[in-house]
């Protein structure tokens, strides 16, 4: 039986739209029919093919890893599953077996594997996924919601790593992660969140997104001013670092209070980091990658439930045919999350 999919063919720039051979499953995987995907940063890498892509991508290979869908098959004992689920899934696939799997720290596992980077994706009609990984989908969010719920855990993970309820936040970097880790931190009870950008179009959609948060461009502003304009006298109490721009992680610690704490999601930091201001304030900084294994999704779940809105992060719906579209729109760097629709 034969399916659609985009398939990193080539060891060269773009995809290419395919038929494919529908899974066949493993003991413990579920057959998931496919209702939307999402184009993450990780899946633009691939498709332009730049040094990390060149280097982890072994082709042909179908890609994606972001999305919703229908359980149609089951191999295997499954209590929790069964055919007409509605699910999303973790998409770091963990070995059980080493020590911090077996300490329930699953998003620590140094063995795991990416769907759609290491192991076949979901940019496909259908895709093998094990059970282990799904998480079942409350009808009553919108299935696309659930289609961003990897990024939308990164911003969790990030946003939650430390206490934010009363806090002043800076947040550095307002691309899509940037944007819904604000709108957590509103949601958690923080006092001023401040997004910083050097292009204006993403501050402005930061505005539409998460109205109440306080944007700056650091092209033309310092983050001084902006503190003694909203009161933020010793600096700020929780810093998440979402660019991956060592300038802009030195702006953070020059305006950290004495004793905060930073979260560091942004990959590809270089320069000189200020490290010497970093001891003498006696920062504490936490890595983040990926999600906890399911905290994070339960309270993905649990916010949503109870009134956080981030459904404007989604700025395009399009037919998954019309992927390259979608791929022009994410580099153009004027967009939000992007749905591909595999139900048409």
């Amino acid at each position: 039986m034969k399916m659609d999919a985009l398939v990193k063919r080539y060891r060269e720039e773009g995809l290419w739209l395919e038929q494919a051979e529908v899974p066949v499953l493993k003991e413990g995987e579920a057959l998931v029919k496919i209702h939307k995907t999402a184009i993450c940063g990780t899946d633009v890498h691939i498709y332009d093919w730049n040094q990390w892509a060149q280097d982890t991508i072994k082709t042909p290979m179908i890609i994606g890893h972001e999305f919703v869908g229908e359980i149609v098959e089951i191999k295997g004992n499954s209590p929790a599953f069964k055919v007409g689920d509605l699910v999303s899934a973790e998409g770091h696939v963990t070995c059980g077996h080493c020590h911090n799997c077996k300490q329930g720290l699953k998003h620590l596992c140094p063995n795991a594997e990416g769907i759609g980077v290491n192991r076949p994706g979901i940019f496909a009609e259908y895709a093998a996924i094990p059970l282990s990984n799904l998480w079942k989908c409350d009808k009553d969010i919108p299935e696309e919601m659930y289609a961003i719920f990897d990024p939308f855990g990164n911003a969790t993970h990030t946003a939650l790593a430390f206490p934010v309820l009363g806090e002043d936040v800076l947040i550095m970097g307002a691309g899509p992660i940037g944007i819904m880790a604000a709108a957590i931190v509103k949601h958690a009870g923080a006092r001023r969140v401040v997004i910083t950008n050097r292009s204006d179009w993403r501050l402005d959609f930061a505005k539409q997104v998460v109205p109440d948060v306080i944007t700056v461009n650091t092209k033309t502003t310092d983050l001084k001013e902006v503190r003694e304009k909203y009161g933020i006298d010793e600096g700020f109490g929780v810093g998440l670092e979402m660019s991956g721009n060592g300038n802009a992680l030195n702006q953070m610690i020059d305006n950290m209070i004495n004793g905060g704490k930073i979260a560091l999601l942004g990959l590809g930091i270089e320069g000189g980091i200020a490290w010497d201001k970093f001891i003498f304030k006696c920062l504490q900084i936490q890595g983040i990658y990926g999600r906890k294994v399911f905290e994070t999704w339960q309270k993905m779940t649990a916010m949503l439930q109870s009134g956080l809105d981030i459904s404007k992060i989604i700025t395009h719906r399009l037919p998954y045919t019309e992927f390259k579209q979608g791929f022009d729109l994410m580099n153009s760097k004027k967009s939000g999350k992007i749905i591909l629709d595999w139900t048409k």
